[in-house]
This record gives C-alpha cells, sequence and structure tokens, in this order.
C-alpha cells in the first residue's frame, strides 16, 4: 500500500485561474462550474509551482525540488506533467483550468528574489487551499 501524498510547498497564489485559446473567448466562462475533458486540462497548483520554479524563475530541478519540499524524481514527475499537460492545450486548442493538488501556500524561501516575506497573495501555510472553490 502507498504511503499517503505529501504536501507539497507552493511559494505563491495565482490571480488567475482559466486560460482559453482566443478562438473559444467566452465558451469557457459559460462552462466555469464544471470540468469538461474535451476542451480543458486541469492543471494543479503544484504543477504550475513546478513551471513557476523551473522555467520562469529559472532554478535548477535540485533548487526547485528543495523549495517545494520533495524529491528530486518527485519534482521531476510533477513538471514533466505540467509540461504534457500545457502542450496538449496548446496543440488541441483547449482551456486550462487551474485548481486542486495537494499543497500548502510556505512562506517564501527566496526573499532576495521576490522582495521578502511572502509572495504577493501569499496567505502563509494553508492546508490544501483549492482554488477551484473560488470559481
Amino acid at each position: 500500500m502507498r504511503d499517503a501524498r505529501r504536501v507539497r510547498c507552493v511559494g505563491f497564489q495565482p490571480n488567475f485561474l482559466y486560460f482559453e485559446p482566443r478562438a473559444m473567448a467566452g465558451a469557457g466562462a459559460q462552462g466555469m462550474g464544471f470540468y469538461n475533458p474535451k476542451t480543458e486540462k486541469i492543471l494543479k497548483v503544484e504543477e504550475l509551482e513546478s513551471i513557476r520554479l523551473k522555467d520562469y524563475l529559472r532554478l535548477d530541478q535540485a533548487e526547485s525540488a528543495k523549495l517545494m519540499d520533495i524529491s528530486q524524481p518527485t519534482f521531476h514527475r510533477i513538471i514533466t506533467e505540467a509540461h504534457r499537460k500545457i502542450a496538449e492545450a496548446f496543440v488541441e486548442g483547449k482551456a486550462i483550468r487551474i485548481e486542486g493538488g495537494s499543497y500548502v501556500l510556505a512562506e517564501c524561501k527566496m526573499p532576495a528574489r521576490c522582495g521578502g516575506g511572502r509572495h504577493k497573495g501569499g496567505r502563509g501555510h494553508l492546508a490544501s487551499f483549492n482554488f477551484g472553490d473560488k470559481v
């Protein structure tokens, strides 16, 4: 039997929850209450965090994994899945909904990079806050 999934540390709270191709503009607003696998991909919050750390902040995999309080192999699995979901959405013209996952918002461990303390919009330590509840 597998152990319980470890909570991942996330260093920011996105101010957005939904991206959609311009050709579909308006279609997502009507269906925001449910997930449609034909037109949407769900990107977990920890997957977005892995993209932010590795691709946006250009940290190496070891440092990124350490900041998320996970192993490097786990970080690799998370970012690989995030890249796959984003690629599928771009190629197939699907919207991306950001929600769910197993994470906590954590204090910033890189104050020199973000200006100190908590990231904008951060709420400190929260036990599994689900952005999907805001929709």
